[in-house]
């Protein structure tokens, strides 16, 4: 008996793969976090505050928060279209918030006008910062009395002191790459001395420009950022949303660090221009954290 032929092959290519999800190093860092579970224990408060604010709610809804941070003194251009998109963009991917935060830090170039036209310019983008039933629309001059308190604090700790040098010796006394930095004349003042030349300041005592308070960490530093930055000036001029209350503002540099964790940002994230800052940022918070 003759075996029958054989049935032919089905000619049915195989199943297709699932596409690999894109990825880059955020989301990598972002997922390797959540699966640690490195902010699993955080708390909020309802909205930003110090440490014993958001001890005192719940458990934080957000998996993530990331900060779109616009200083109001301008129109954005394509590159705050990147940086919109990468932070309100993760923080939809991974069920987290991005906040809207204006660096309200400098009075004479802010303006209320550059205010509603970066709410506008993000909403035609496409995104929205409500969720869980708060607006995260935030401005660094909400945290100004929160950030002098801070200033007190470092002062009286022996971390900060009122330097009278002019700015151009300032300058040049930080040194440079090749050469380490001199410290300032005013650099062992006590912090009582120091606390009283800085309340002047804060009360109008003195001129624009003829004192400044500087973190006291190490002229000596290979990081320039740290050789005692600057973090208060005085400024007279009004400010789009604090009026005429201070004559003192906060440096952004200083200022930013305390905005990310009063709205307990967990990845704050910034372009290369600012790696170098990043031990400033930890060595700010350290200094708070201890008092």
């Amino acid at each position: 008996m003759s075996t029958p032929p054989s049935k032919p092959a089905k000619n049915t290519a195989p199943a297709a793969a699932e596409p690999a999800k894109p990825s880059n190093f955020l989301r990598q860092i972002i997922e390797s976090d959540l699966a640690n579970g490195v902010n699993a224990s955080r708390r909020w408060g309802g909205s930003p505050g110090d440490g014993a604010h958001h001890a005192a709610g719940g458990p934080d809804p957000a998996r993530i928060r990331t900060r779109f941070p616009p200083e109001p003194n301008g129109y954005l251009h394509i590159g705050h279209a990147k940086s919109i998109c990468l932070n309100f963009g993760l923080a939809q991917e991974y069920g987290g918030v991005c906040h809207l935060r204006f660096d309200d830090t400098n009075p004479e170039k802010e303006d209320k006008e550059f205010v509603d036209a970066i709410v506008d310019t993000v909403h035609w983008l496409g995104f929205d910062w409500e969720a869980h039933g708060c607006k995260h629309l935030y401005h660094a001059s909400d945290y100004f009395d929160f950030m002098y308190r801070a200033a007190e604090y470092l002062i009286t700790a022996g971390h900060a002191y009122v330097d009278e040098q002019s700015a151009e010796e300032i300058r040049i006394n930080r040194g440079d790459f090749s050469r380490p930095g001199v410290d300032s004349p005013f650099r062992n003042r006590s912090p009582e001395e120091n606390l009283t030349r800085f309340r002047e300041m804060r009360d109008g005592g003195h001129l624009d420009g003829s004192m400044v308070l500087r973190a006291r960490i190490d002229m000596a530093s290979p990081n320039i950022n740290m050789r005692d930055p600057t973090i208060y000036r005085i400024r007279r001029a009004p400010h789009h949303n604090t009026g005429d209350k201070w004559c003192i503002y906060p440096m952004y540099a200083y200022a930013h660090p305390i905005e990310d964790a009063l709205e307990q940002i967990t990845h704050s994230i910034c372009t290369l221009e600012f790696e170098d800052q990043r031990p400033w940022y930890d060595w700010l918070l350290a200094r708070l954290i201890e008092g």
